[in-house]
């Protein structure tokens, strides 16, 4: 029997995201006081720091230039009488930081750790018949490396259950058994009795195939005590079972009913997949028995415009353009990934390695988790598996990232607890931590002189040559051997110096590269393919991201010293294949290149300006060209070109006219680097084959007067709070070409069932506010992000100097 998912729409569990406010958080007897920050009205998820005003700093460059804060968050809800005696709960996925959550004005629970998800039982605490007030603080301040935003950033679930329900994440999946003909989903189902006398129910399960037909079902008494978790667990075999892949991500559904002779008590639907992961020196990684070489993005966890906000839509937009851009994996950087981005990539087939940590006991920041790691981590570990585990996307755990224990003894004892701890909980996955060499050791280098003024990103930025001598060193292979040792693949950040010297040093250890500099890619990937230890490369960074900013540009030797962070008004790092707006850049299709997927030629071109300069990159530059043949030069202006390609040799023609060839491929980098003279018209390249055979790729110089260009990604959307619509715009004559040079001002306006979530481009010195409905082009493109309020037709309005331009979404 087919059905539909709809029935299966769970009355116990339903959005608690809108109807919020939001204010700075004060001291008590302050907020006493008159004349106060008046709340905002917000719906979740939400970044209360995402259009702060953003401040010059000495350190600043870390965040972008935004300064950390206080927030109280607050929310009004009716609880009807008809709730006295059940069970009422709020599910939070995740809040930044240091989360306290009051009920009615009563302490109910805190969390720490930004992102973890946790669950508020508010039962005790509820007026039953009356209004009832929920209130979170939280608190951002020098706790991150990186721009974390701040507040409620992730998603809010109202529990209203019986006495008898599902415990938080309370259905667990695994699939112990399977081959070609036959599969077992062991389903286990956690209940808890809010009672004061025992209770037996049934628990009733159905597994729902791809095409959502059911495919087995099993039922089950389980008798719960008061105030102690019951668990039952049911095998169910499913015949021929389709597997869950990259290329075919075919997804199971378990229907998990909670029942007492007629009456449901709670239902629950749960996505899993079926898949076999492999791990040995011979072949490498294996899912369903097939190698599989990682191409990995690491990412970070802020999307864009929306700063920290994890809705749902945008997350997905994310892993849909990640994948199209080649990658087949990703890593979160350096914290868990979100429930909504792992949904994602279990739909869309892209492999999760999930990471839990950036400190463990030694602080990189003066706030930082650090100061909770001690009494929190297991709890924190326990988080990360419950929301994992059902998720085939998910293929490693890392417990940490660049962690200056691993190079001592008692910090490897904190690596295997950390190792154990989840392997104790999953079983089923591998296990890595992304070690970088130099860091490992940091201790020891400062105390033998070397000089680490700027920190390890600086130094890093720096050594060149001498950061490949201390990561192969004698004191790095003795340093980190046993935290290596705990793991199941070594994670090697900036460290494929040791590639082939840890294959003979340690012939079963695997590796993958969890961090590496974008312009390495030929390199790496080179090495990743003749060596079944190493199983994938992981580049910094697949998504542009705020904060260490400036941290990929291209620095000229006549601007002065080179520096780690950029000065303000840089915000985003500029690192990423993709830039915050989802606009690829040159280095993406380079990569795609180098990955063989694909056969045509890309061109990229310098700015003519820059072409007498010496050009100082950082190890996380890849270059400053730009895909455009529109510069505000005069012909005959010396420009340089590059050219990427897998074919031996590549041709360039301006115009129909020949400027040479050159050779590419691998055995030249995939490059090649013509100097010439800028001419107004078509500029071309022609990858020739060994075979005879030819591709080619063009940029032209737009035509006429710019026009404007609306184009929304989805024109029918859903209404609710957790879709959105972006809205491209761009100038570009009547061949589609886009004018990139100079910059001109967009105002945004949107009526109707829907609200402007956010706005901005992909420059990286961008001063543009993401909470104003003006924004500038950059390089001809700005984006508008819309969200929906309800159901009906929203208009979006987008206004130029002299030039207006509307579009209708409509949210059902």
């Amino acid at each position: 029997m087919t059905k539909d998912l709809t029935e299966y729409r769970q009355p116990t569990r339903v959005s608690f995201n809108g109807g919020w406010s939001v204010r700075p958080k004060i001291g008590f007897f302050s907020e006493l006081r008159p004349g106060q920050t008046p709340p905002e009205s917000i719906c979740l998820p939400h970044d209360a720091l995402v259009a702060s005003a953003r401040i010059p700093s000495e350190n600043g460059s870390n965040t972008g230039y935004v300064p950390g804060g206080a927030f109280a968050y607050s929310k009004q809800f009716d609880v009807p009488p008809e709730w006295s005696g059940r069970h009422v709960a709020v599910d939070f996925e995740g809040v930044y930081r240091d989360a306290m959550v009051f009920v009615n004005d009563d302490f109910v629970t805190q969390r720490p750790y930004g992102y973890s998800g946790f669950r508020v039982d508010m039962t005790p605490h509820l007026r039953y018949g009356e209004q009832n007030v929920i209130r979170v603080e939280a608190r951002a301040h020098e706790d991150s490396r990186w721009y974390s935003g701040g507040g409620i950033y992730r998603d809010a679930w109202l529990i209203v259950a019986g006495d008898i329900h599902l415990d938080y994440a309370g259905v667990q999946i695994t699939t112990p058994d399977l081959d070609a003909d036959l599969g077992v989903a062991a389903v286990a189902t956690t209940l808890r009795n809010s009672g004061a006398r025992p209770r037996t129910v049934r628990v009733r399960v159905e597994i729902l195939d791809p095409a959502r037909a059911i495919v087995a079902h099993n039922e089950a008494p389980i008798t719960v005590l008061p105030a102690e978790p019951a668990v039952l667990r049911q095998r169910m075999t499913i015949e021929n079972p389709l597997l869950w892949d990259v290329n075919d991500p075919n997804l199971y559904t378990a229907v998990t009913r909670v029942i007492n002779g007629d009456d449901e008590l709670e239902l629950s639907t749960t996505a899993f997949g079926f898949r076999t992961l492999q791990l040995d020196t011979a072949h490498g990684l294996r899912l369903n028995g097939r190698t599989l070489k990682l191409r990995g993005a690491c990412i970070h966890h802020d999307n864009g415009p929306l700063g920290a906000a994890t809705i749902r839509r945008a997350e997905e937009r994310r892993i849909e353009i990640l994948k199209k851009a080649g990658f087949n994996a990703i890593r979160s950087s350096h914290n868990p990934l979100s429930p909504a981005m792992l949904d994602a990539c279990d739909r869309l087939g892209l492999l999760v390695i999930d990471e839990a940590f950036d400190v463990w006991t030694e602080s990189k920041t003066s706030f930082d988790y650090s100061l909770r790691f001690a009494d929190w981590w297991e709890r924190d570990v326990e988080a990360i598996v419950l929301k994992d585990a059902n998720h085939p996307s998910v293929i490693m755990y890392s417990i940490g990232n660049e962690i200056p224990e691993t190079g001592n003894s008692l910090g490897a004892v904190w690596g295997r607890r950390i190792a154990e701890k989840i392997r104790e909980l999953d079983p089923t996955r591998f296990i890595t931590n992304g070690m970088n060499p130099m860091v490992s050791v940091i201790h020891r280098l400062a105390e033998a002189g070397r000089n680490m003024e700027g920190g390890v990103n600086s130094a890093m930025n720096q050594m060149g040559d001498m950061m490949k001598d201390i990561a192969t060193s004698d004191l790095v292979t003795a340093s980190t051997e046993e935290s290596f040792a705990v793991l199941d693949v070594a994670g090697l950040n900036y460290g494929e110096s040791r590639y082939e010297l840890d294959r003979e040093l340690f012939p079963n250890r695997l590796i993958v590269g969890t961090e590496t500099f974008p312009a390495k890619i030929n390199e790496n990937w080179a090495a990743i393919e003749r060596s079944p230890h190493l199983i994938g490369d992981f580049t910094w960074t697949g998504w542009d991201y705020l904060g260490e900013a400036g941290i990929g540009r291209v620095n000229y030797a006549d601007e002065g010293p080179q520096s780690f962070g950029a000065p303000f008004p840089w915000r985003t790092a500029w690192c990423g294949d993709i830039d915050i707006t989802g606009h690829r850049r040159p280095v993406s299709y380079f990569r795609e290149i180098v990955f063989g997927l694909r056969a045509k030629p890309y061109i990229a071109v310098h700015p003519p300006e820059n072409f007498t300069r010496e050009a100082r990159p950082t190890q996380w530059s890849f270059s400053d060209a730009v895909a455009t043949w529109d510069w505000d030069v005069a012909d005959g202006t010396p420009i340089r070109i590059e050219v990427y390609s897998g074919a031996p040799e590549v041709e360039l023609q301006i115009n129909g006219k020949s400027v040479g060839a050159r050779p590419a491929g691998p055995e030249n980098g995939f490059k090649a680097v013509f100097e010439t003279e800028f001419a107004v018209g078509e500029v071309t390249a022609i990858a020739r084959s060994a075979d005879g055979s030819n591709e080619s790729w063009c940029l032209s110089t737009p035509v006429g007067l710019p026009k404007l260009r609306v184009r929304a990604d989805r024109t029918v959307i859903e209404a609710s709070d957790g879709d959105l619509a972006y809205i491209e715009m761009s100038l570009e004559d009547d061949e589609g070409h886009i004018f990139t040079q100079g910059t001109q001002p967009f105002s945004v306006v949107v009526e109707g069932e829907g609200v402007l979530q956010g706005v901005g481009n992909g420059n990286p010195q961008s001063e543009d506010s993401f909470g104003s409905n003006v924004c500038n082009t950059y390089e001809g493109r700005a984006l508008a992000v819309l969200r929906p309020t309800g159901a009906g037709e929203i208009t979006v309005t987008v206004r130029g100097a002299d030039q207006t331009t509307a579009i209708t979404v409509t949210a059902l």
